[in-house]
């Protein structure tokens, strides 16, 4: 394993590269616009275009998915909580006996009981030790994670990528861990499952979800995304792509922007959902990806749910809907809303950094997982 201090020092003549290339294209632009303004002429075809952001160059084909084991009820997984604690300890020992009795071998490095440190499951060096110790494991098949909340972004740069990238496996969770799923694929390639979590979760996932959750981890594909009771997709804006699919938390995606821990989103299907932000702040995080110039880049958006946003009784405010609808017309392809993810119980797993396509037209809307997350050896 290398050291921190080695692994970061590559990350940081990268982050030198890619500074050097966006002040070179920052000066480059200046320069266009007052070029522009003089003579009013085009630019020149080598000029980036205004608001360009320069990209890490990709260090793994994002076609050449690692093979990862399938997942069945027979797997021997672990349990991390590498962001906040249950909320109680009977939670946890709930989720731990409901994935025990569908077969699973269930195993955990620390004890999930322990006192949590405030809105933390440990402190740093806790949760990034049970991570590393997980990842370099070659017996385990997945690390379901506890539960969301809070912290995951503080141990990324403590994780050792290496010692996942030689013995992948899936990590499983949604909400706060989208922030370390969007990190091992930054740095590894290595996909995972936004899907159900070990406390909140399991103990009351439906018939519908599960058989969901179980079909996409055993690798089935092609396999188009429907919600539990067969909702469908409502489009927004009509176009077909074909790329790799991103997401997660819109928060936590936007908490990524300008860290080595943010995918290239170029010509990604991206999804979002978020809890507990009203339409200013969702309107925030959109305007922080357009102006980083992410949304222009994606090859297609797809919106989840919104929990818990209405805003304050008497307070003016734009509604859900013309926040989305204003952000749709900067992306290049094709937009979807209504996906059925988010916080809430019964809701669709989706697969982190596998080929997938959108299509939306005036018959129909559907996003499409083209290939398996897991394969057979």
């Amino acid at each position: 394993m290398r050291s921190v201090n080695e692994r970061r020092g590559i990350l940081v003549r990268s982050a030198s590269r890619r500074v050097e290339v966006y002040d070179a294209c920052t000066l480059k632009c200046v320069a266009h616009q007052r070029r522009c303004k003089a003579t009013r002429t085009s630019s020149n075809n080598d000029d980036p275009p205004i608001g360009t952001t320069v990209s890490f160059a990709p260090r793994f084909d994002p076609f050449a998915v690692p093979a990862l084991r399938p997942l069945t009820r027979k797997s021997r997984i672990a349990v991390a909580a590498p962001a906040s604690a249950a909320l109680d300890p009977s939670h946890a020992a709930a989720g731990l006996e409901a994935l025990r009795k569908r077969g699973l071998t269930v195993e955990t490095v620390r004890s999930l009981s322990l006192r949590p440190q405030g809105y933390l499951a440990g402190d740093d060096e806790a949760r990034a030790s049970e991570m590393n110790d997980l990842f370099a494991r070659d017996d385990i098949d997945a690390i379901f994670c506890l539960r969301g909340g809070y912290g995951t972004l503080r141990i990324l740069e403590k994780l050792d990528y290496d010692a996942l990238k030689a013995n992948p496996k899936l990590v499983v969770g949604y909400s706060d861990i989208t922030a370390l799923q969007l990190a091992i694929y930054a740095e590894t390639g290595v996909p995972s499952l936004s899907g159900p979590m070990v406390a909140p979760d399991w103990p009351k996932i439906d018939e519908t979800s599960e058989h969901q959750f179980w079909t996409m981890a055993k690798g089935k594909a092609p396999i188009e995304i429907i919600g539990p009771y067969a909702e469908t997709l409502i489009g927004m804006k009509g176009g077909s792509a074909e790329g790799v699919l991103l997401g997660g938390n819109l928060t936590m995606i936007c908490s990524l922007v300008g860290t080595p821990y943010l995918p290239d989103l170029t010509g990604a299907i991206l999804f979002v959902e978020d809890v507990g932000e009203q339409p200013y702040q969702v309107d925030r995080h959109f305007a922080r990806l357009k102006l980083a110039g992410v949304l222009e880049k994606l090859g297609g958006l797809v919106t989840g749910a919104f929990t818990h946003a209405k805003p304050p009784k008497g307070r003016p405010s734009l509604s859900l809907d013309e926040v989305l609808t204003h952000y749709a017309q900067f992306v290049r392809g094709p937009v979807a809303r209504g996906l059925v993810y988010g916080h809430f119980a019964d809701k669709c797993t989706l697969p982190i950094g596998v080929k997938a396509s959108l299509e939306v037209n005036d018959a129909m809307s559907s996003l499409k997982v083209i290939d398996p997350i897991t394969r057979d050896a």
